[in-house]
């Protein structure tokens, strides 16, 4: 299967250890489970405007889609997918059918990816987990231990300004890690083993997206 692509949708399996071959230092290791996306639409300059590959990842019952995606799924005769994610082609000129199979070989000879992934949510969160403010001294009449403080507003501009770190939302939120090295391969089984932390839970979805200048 000789498709190119810039990207590949994955599920993060969890963190792992291994050692360099060359060095025998240790390398910490995320394992991406990756083979098995499918080929919804491919899109084309001469009706869309742009080349352009659709994939599917998570194959799921037709009850588990919308019926707009469910239809979009039989018209072009593939399998409903719980995530749906476009690519581009590395060229326009690449052949590709929907319904077919994609490996972890799109990533063959890539040495470094940048993978975008959804942070674990941690809910409403103070300062000093949030922004790595620091804490108040727990000494005799210190009453600040773990607020904020001041927000700084005097008379003079009588508010507070806009973008000022403060308590709050944190995570669960989209985030790219760049420039992670892509350690192995593993195409029977689907895995991508990358070096360092990507975004998200375990089972998290992850899309996974080659970095040609690098």
């Amino acid at each position: 299967m000789g498709t190119k692509m810039q990207g590949i949708i994955g599920k993060k399996i969890g963190m792992t250890q291994m050692f360099a071959a060359d060095s025998g230092k240790y390398i910490p290791i995320t394992v991406i489970q990756a083979g098995a996306n499918v080929v919804h639409q491919v899109k084309t300059v001469e009706i869309d405007g742009y080349s352009a590959v659709q994939l599917g990842f998570d194959v799921v019952s037709d009850k588990k889609v919308t019926k707009p995606l469910a239809g979009h799924f039989k018209k072009h005769n593939s399998v409903p997918t719980r995530v749906v994610k476009e690519f581009d082609l590395d060229s326009p000129e690449e052949k590709v059918t929907p319904g077919q199979k994609i490996g972890v070989e799109v990533l063959d000879n890539i040495k470094f990816v940048n993978v975008v992934g959804i942070t674990k949510g941690r809910g409403f969160t103070g300062g000093i987990k949030r922004h790595n403010f620091q804490r108040g001294r727990e000494t005799h009449g210190c009453k600040a231990h773990r607020i904020r403080g001041s927000s700084g507003a005097n008379t003079t501009p009588g508010h507070v300004w806009k973008g000022l770190r403060m308590e709050g939302h944190y995570g669960n939120e989209q985030v790219t890690v760049r420039n992670l090295e892509v350690v192995a391969l593993d195409k029977e089984a689907g895995l991508v083993l990358i070096k360092g932390a990507v975004p998200g839970p375990n089972k998290g979805i992850v899309f996974i997206n080659k970095i040609i200048t690098k």
